[in-house]
């Protein structure tokens, strides 16, 4: 076994008990997710298909409808519980930590594809659950979403929901708070910037760590990301703060800070992350391609590969397992390298099963990655 995996794998075994005294809060989003296979060539009724393999031929199919129009048969493959937050929390809660949900689950009551969510962790739901269609191909996934009702959640909607006592108890009792999916919820950076005006400096001594994922910031604009960026990085006077970026995020925010976009070599990954770490002044920043990991922090940088699968199971969710398994490796205290190591790790299991790993699991796999 390979030095990264038999220290993630020692301190796992001697640490992984902790995580059951943590306590996380994680928000704000929440989706019910339709995955779905677009049909190429139908032979028959049900999964009598041949599926459309990638997104290139699945763009090649609308670009050819130009001028004209064309019919394109998504097969359900399943309803789950989706957004950036519930996945997120699902896999926090199968490592074991205590958790509080704050995000849009459903009004007047919790839609039943969070009912589990809401049965193992503390809820408030500020908002109906947005929804996304999933059209997964084998390169990659196409996300169509409906998220008006994401307008609703704003810092006084989520003060007048969870109590302005309760915000600042849950916040003060946090080994781990989680923003993420800033992207579709327009007024997140103000949710940010009150926090840090109104709230943080109420809590008293923080002992958080801040783990921040913007999803796919291309539809928002540059000045947009800015702020919500300097945002981000204002946290680091309460606790320390993490970014947690895919690639084409990382590209994204590298544009936007006058930083060289990464590519996925790993002395391209560990660089872009050691500027925008520099650049934001934050803690940690975290760049995950599909098939490796890097980050920068305070020790420097890291990398690690994957355990990569040519076709999965499922893809919609990797990204949130890995940014689950990159925190759970910072409540435990574990290095950066054995951190990367876990986000991998929770990552590759939940794109092989479809199911949030236990830390048990997460031993096996590290005990059998070869």
């Amino acid at each position: 076994m390979s030095d990264f995996k038999s220290s993630c794998l020692d301190a796992l075994r001697q640490t992984g008990g902790r995580i059951r005294e943590t306590r996380s809060v994680v928000g704000l989003d929440g989706f019910v997710d339709t995955i779905v296979t677009p049909v190429g060539l139908r032979r028959g009724q049900g999964e009598a298909f041949t599926p459309i393999a990638t997104l290139a031929e699945f763009g090649q199919r609308i670009a050819a409808a130009a001028g004209k129009s064309t019919n394109i048969e998504l097969f359900p493959r399943m309803d789950k519980l989706g957004g950036n937050g519930p996945i997120m929390a699902n896999a926090l809660l199968a490592h074991g930590t205590r958790l509080t949900y704050v995000g849009a689950l459903g009004t007047p009551s919790v839609h039943p594809v969070f009912a589990d969510l809401a049965r193992r962790a503390t809820v408030f739901s500020l908002a109906t659950a947005a929804h996304t269609t999933a059209v997964e191909c084998e390169d990659g996934k196409l996300m169509l979403g409906q998220m008006r009702s994401l307008d609703e959640i704003t810092f006084e909607r989520l003060e007048a929901v969870v109590g302005s006592d309760g915000l600042r108890a849950a916040l003060a009792a946090a080994d781990l708070v989680a923003l993420v999916n800033w992207t579709m919820i327009p007024n997140m950076t103000g949710i940010f910037e009150a926090l840090v005006d109104r709230v943080l400096p109420a809590v008293g001594p923080v002992k958080a760590r801040f783990f921040f994922d913007l999803a796919d910031p291309e539809k928002r604009s540059v000045e947009d990301l800015r702020q919500a960026l300097h945002a981000i990085g204002r946290f680091e006077r309460f606790g320390r703060a993490t970014l947690g970026l895919n690639l084409k995020e990382a590209q994204q925010v590298a544009v936007a800070l006058g930083v060289t976009p990464p590519d996925e070599a790993e002395g391209a990954l560990r660089q872009a992350a050691a500027a925008l770490r520099a650049a934001l002044e934050i803690d940690t920043v975290v760049v995950h391609p599909r098939a490796a990991a890097a980050c920068a922090s305070a020790a420097g940088t890291a990398w690690v590969p994957g355990p990569y699968v040519e076709k999965p199971l499922i893809t919609t969710g990797a990204g949130d397992h890995f940014n689950a398994g990159f925190s759970t490796g910072q409540l435990l205290g574990l290095d950066p390298q054995a951190c990367l190591t876990l986000g991998v790790c929770t990552s590759g299991h939940y794109v092989r099963t479809g199911e949030s790993p236990t830390l048990t699991q997460l031993e096996s796999l590290l005990a059998n990655w070869r």
